[in-house]
């Protein structure tokens, strides 16, 4: 009645021999029918499903919270940036600056569903829509700014025609240079580590959700019943099961938890090393620095155009045709007058043409001397700023998650040491009272319980078997993605060399001390296009990243002639310029 198994109207006035029992059968009379053995039933699966989750309920909580708290830090950090690459239109491109607004904003928000782990995502398709839709304003406002320039109300067809045209053939025109290509790149090495781990949080949620709606097979029931509940049937409500008899029967009934074991401990070394990696300072700058550096890539890609418009416009002109041109006031500028054409600009006296650059490249230094003023990192933040420090964050989540690396393999330990007490001359063995356990007990891996004396068990959940092998294949694959299975070779080959790898491999004359389980990733599979095995030490000790800096871009062709006086001076300014962006970190 305690534990509302059922109405106390099932139990017997007093002790008789029921036939039908199945679980709880006794020579003698005893107190159970067989609708209590069904009560018992009910209640013990419930029983045991509701310690499981109260054992998962912090490992489930710390997953969340963290997983909620890295998608808030990400979350700043490109708002942050993304309003950082919206000033450059505002400072030094004003006429693009009120249609460019909404085309920075969806870069962002795919940068943002990139790095919080959208299987979807893809940052090559994001920066290649953002640069489609870059061009045609570019085109018509900076190179040809008197083309086409008219209201939305007397905007022609022929005139979206041409539009559609620049965005479809903007990769083969390569207006912007290698800009884009370098964003690209940029981005997925600086943020696949932060993508990786948004990824394995969320599969680890699903994990331990998959583990809390397993069903416990009819044999588990069976068995539970007999190890809490049979004792009863005989009168003795306060004896407790042998520590043997629990095992065996645990082991028995979460068999598909304990496969999940291996995957799941490769997982947590994983995220330890993520988790390590973003809180080390180069791979943490990195992420920001990659995202600051996104506002540099669009402007060298504008600059690259404009360097480049005489060309750009006639493949344009041969590919999509040209437009008549009409005179256009650069709005929010009264006193500038009517706006000169590429050639134009480029037959300009030398004097003028530098005079020009250094005002354009003006706002572009006065901007970078403001970032250089900020004495820490956008994410820092004061006293009164939510987020968090991504450093801090990853340090305190990678010193947490360390105490679940063997949660799924010692449960059936745990759910049996509730059920145990320190002192105890005798135990309930499943069929009676004895002073110790005599039945073998079985391991908690599939294969050892075809010998469980308690239960029979045939499979494992197919809940759960989902779990595994979307496990273990996310897990190898983001491995391969970071490129940490080659590292993890390479510096095995350094350290040991192939042959002392090989014996250590082998296993024969090593310890768990020596740390030859964990001495690496079998390259032999990844070659074979089977799945690497995961070892810990090897995902603990990665070789560093170094982000290539953005000057590293390859240079522009100088222009003939005069011109090519232009092109230094550009790059003699923009060099100083991103070293003043960089200067505070």
């Amino acid at each position: 009645m305690m534990r509302q198994i059922g109405q106390v109207e099932l139990v017997p006035d007093s002790p008789q021999t029921d036939d039908s029992l199945k679980v709880c059968v006794h020579s003698g009379p005893g107190c159970c029918t067989s609708k209590m053995e069904e009560s018992y039933m009910a209640a013990v699966r419930s029983e045991t499903q509701q310690k499981i989750r109260s054992y998962s309920f912090e490992l489930k909580y710390l997953i969340a919270g963290q997983s909620k708290a890295y998608q808030d830090t990400f979350e700043s950090l490109v708002s942050f940036t993304s309003n950082l690459t919206s000033t450059l239109f505002d400072s030094a491109y004003s006429s693009l600056a009120s249609e460019c607004r909404p085309h920075v904003l969806h870069l962002f928000n795919d940068i943002n569903r990139h790095l919080l782990g959208d299987p979807h995502s893809s940052l090559e398709h994001a920066v290649g829509s953002f640069f489609n839709e870059l061009f045609p304003l570019v085109y018509r406002r900076l190179l040809n700014p008197g083309i086409g320039h008219m209201s939305s109300r007397s905007f022609s067809s022929s005139s979206s025609s041409h539009e559609d045209c620049l965005r479809m053939t903007r990769q083969d025109v390569s207006p912007f240079g290698p800009h884009p290509g370098l964003l690209v790149s940029g981005l997925s090495r600086a943020l696949g580590v932060g993508r990786t781990l948004s990824r394995l949080l969320r599969l680890a949620g699903d994990v331990v959700d998959a583990t809390e709606k397993a069903a416990l097979s009819r044999a588990c029931g069976r068995g539970l019943v007999r190890m809490q509940y049979c004792s009863h049937c005989r009168g003795l409500t306060l004896i407790k099961p042998c520590t043997g008899l629990c095992l065996n029967v645990m082991r028995g009934c979460l068999v598909g938890i304990s496969e999940l074991a291996a995957p799941w401990g490769s997982l947590v070394v994983l995220l330890q090393r993520l988790a390590a990696t973003l809180a080390t300072s180069n791979n943490h700058n990195s992420m920001e620095l990659a995202l600051l550096a996104v506002r540099n890539h669009v402007n060298d890609a504008i600059l690259h155009a404009q360097l480049h418009g005489p060309r750009i416009t006639a493949i344009v002109e041969k590919v999509c045709g040209s437009q008549a041109a009409t005179p256009v006031m650069i709005s929010g500028h009264p006193n500038t007058s009517h706006v000169t054409s590429p050639t134009a600009r480029m037959t300009q006296k030398p004097s003028k043409r530098r005079s020009m650059t250094s005002l354009s490249m003006g706002s572009d230094a006065y901007l970078s001397l403001q970032l250089q003023s900020q004495r820490s990192f956008p994410l820092k933040g004061s006293r009164g700023d939510k987020s968090r420090s991504l450093k801090k964050l990853s340090r305190e989540f990678e010193g947490s998650i360390q105490r679940y690396e063997l949660f799924f393999s010692e449960l059936p330990e745990m759910l049996c040491e509730s059920e145990m007490e320190v002192e105890q001359h005798t135990c309930w063995s499943g069929q009676d009272v004895v002073e110790s356990y005599a039945s073998r007990v079985v391991g908690s891996a599939l294969k050892a319980q075809r010998d469980n004396p308690e239960i029979t068990v045939r499979n494992t959940d197919p809940v759960l078997r989902a779990a595994k092998q979307r496990l273990e294949q996310l897990t190898q694959e983001l491995l391969v993605d970071l490129d940490w299975a080659r590292e993890a070779k390479r510096k095995g080959e350094e350290d040991y060399g192939g042959s002392a790898e090989a014996e250590r491999g082998s296993g024969d004359d090593c310890d768990d001390e020596d740390g030859c389980e964990a001495s690496g990733i079998n390259t032999a599979d990844l070659s074979s296009g089977r799945h690497p095995v995961i070892t810990d030490r090897a995902l603990l000790h990665p070789p560093h990243h170094h982000i290539p800096p953005h000057v590293n871009s390859p240079p522009l062709t100088p222009l003939s002639g005069s011109a090519s006086m232009l092109t230094l001076q550009l790059l003699h300014l923009s060099l100083p310029t991103f070293l003043l962006l960089l200067s505070p970190w």
